[in-house]
């Protein structure tokens, strides 16, 4: 493991839409990583990313809102989040939450999950035991896909006709 190796990995970990769902298969597929370090780097890292997170929401996105362009976005980013996740925290709670957070799927991760819990005033602890959870459960599934390789996929190329 180098230290250019684990900037790129905690970059790409703290980047939106990307998360640990680009930091691990980088650590696995670039850097050659072994399984358990891409995994424990990748959720620590995106463990460490929530505060950071709800920090900015709460102390300084404000200052951000002034500018349309961003208001508009934020307005927008929240109702969705907002839409996407609502239904599973109140039969859930924490756990839907975190299942919001934890499956790797497009929309999902901590910065949405983040903003859902900031703007729907759900207690900072609450929030970051649910991006813990979310994180963990998103790094193992992401790492065992990686990790297995292209026979984990093997079953989409028997369906398109291969």
């Amino acid at each position: 493991m180098t230290l250019a190796g684990l900037f790129w990995v905690v970059i790409l970990c703290f980047t939106p839409t990307l998360e640990l769902r680009a930091g691990i298969p980088y650590a696995l597929l670039v850097e050659q990583w072994p399984p358990a370090l891409a995994a424990v780097v990748g959720i620590g890292a995106n463990i460490v990313l929530a505060p950071i997170c709800w920090f900015f929401l709460d102390k300084i996105m404000h200052l951000f809102l002034k500018v349309p362009f961003i208001e508009r976005t934020y307005a927008w980013a929240s109702e969705r989040s907002v839409h996407k996740v609502e239904p599973y925290i109140k039969k859930y709670g924490v756990y839907g939450l975190a299942l919001f957070i934890g499956v790797p799927f497009p929309g999902t991760g901590v910065y949405s999950g983040c903003l859902a819990a900031w703007v729907l005033r759900l207690p900072f602890r609450q929030y970051a035991i649910a991006s813990a959870l979310g994180c963990v459960l998103a790094g193992v599934l992401v790492t065992i896909a990686v990790a297995s390789g292209n026979e984990a996929f093997h079953f989409l190329y028997k369906e398109m006709g291969g």
